[in-house]
């Protein structure tokens, strides 16, 4: 997914060269500019993954949500 604005000139007294080349120049600045990616998480902890093939609930008394 592309999350980048789409860049445009609005003003009338730039020439097409120049309104390219500010729209370069601040995409060469937004490419620059970019946040590192986020970290993997890591994978959920062993006790949660067996707790959930396991189907264990925190309350296993309580009534269904739906009931």
């Amino acid at each position: 997914m592309n999350r980048r604005p789409g860049l445009s000139i609005v003003a009338g007294d730039a020439s097409p060269e120049e309104a390219a080349a500010v729209v370069a120049a601040l995409t060469q600045f937004m490419r620059a500019r970019t946040p590192p990616p986020a970290q993997a998480r890591e994978g959920s902890s062993p006790w949660t993954r067996a707790a959930l093939r396991e189907g264990v609930t925190r309350q296993p008394d309580a009534p269904p949500p739906w009931a």
